[in-house]
């Protein structure tokens, strides 16, 4: 057995699935250029993954199909490692909190500031710039190999509203709060309604309605009608001139909004 499959042998033993170039040059000493080799070479077996320049994850039997390690089992440690702040965010939130209709495609990651997408195998991860990432409400879920920080239920809706566009549209977006309503605490919902644009309570609250989620829909509806003075589109991107309105979330309704069964 190599040196370099001895330290990885080691690092499994202690119950760490990730490193970097630099953790195995320090652990193991000498040339750089011999380790880096001899990883490349795990790579091509399958063995490794990289999903990042100069950090790797180990790839279990189980998950060589996928050729690394599914994303919220790495993220974590990866976004530890650059020293940014995150959270799971978006269709792949709504996914661990139970509620996505269709499995995303790609996992999505919410961050302060922009970052290139990444593919590992046959993982996929995009990343979001939220503004005020730090004010988010989040909850930890456990992994079997370590915890990943996701945004809570009640801060999942309403980014599926404000991010709609990369949550496959209004559409989907109606889907998957019909699931995702049953996870939502009513009182959190208004606490995390006053961190985020008005427009999104606004939307929120007619999109529960919509799929029948009334009880939580009420809970936007005093803080929309003591702050919302003017109509908000209900689908940003199109035109609100003409439209129907809908008095009780003072929305424009500029689009048809259609629910998957």
């Amino acid at each position: 057995m190599s040196a370099v499959a001895k330290y990885i042998k080691g690092l499994l033993e202690q119950g760490q699935h990730h490193f970097t170039t630099e953790d195995a040059v320090q652990a193991l000493g000498g040339d750089r250029k011999p380790i880096a080799r001899a990883l490349k070479r795990l790579i091509s077996k399958g063995e490794l993954a990289s999903p990042q320049r100069s950090f790797y994850v180990v790839v279990p039997p189980e998950y060589k199909v996928l050729g690394c390690l599914p994303a919220e089992q790495f993220i974590p440690h990866l976004m530890e490692n650059v020293g940014e702040p995150y959270h799971v965010g978006l269709l792949s939130a709504a996914q661990l909190h139970g509620a996505a209709h269709h499995r995303p495609q790609r996992f999505q990651v919410m961050v302060g500031k922009p970052r290139s997408s990444i593919e590992c195998g046959k993982v996929l991860v995009d990343f979001h710039v939220r503004k005020y990432l730090e004010r988010v409400a989040t909850v930890v879920l456990n992994t079997p190999r370590g915890q990943v920080r996701i945004s809570s239920p009640e801060a999942t809706a309403l980014e599926l509203v404000g991010y709609a566009k990369h949550a496959g549209g209004l559409d989907n977006v109606a889907t998957v709060l019909v699931d995702l309503a049953e996870a939502i605490d009513v009182g959190r919902l208004a606490e995390e309604a006053a961190k985020v644009p008005l427009a999104w309570s606004q939307r929120l609250g007619f999109l529960l309605d919509l799929v029948e989620a009334g009880e939580i829909a009420s809970a936007l509806l005093p803080y929309v009608r003591e702050h919302a003075t003017r109509v908000a589109p209900l689908d940003a991107s199109l035109p609100r001139t003409g439209s129907e309105r809908s008095e009780r979330w003072r929305i424009a309704i500029n689009t048809d909004v259609e629910v998957d069964s």
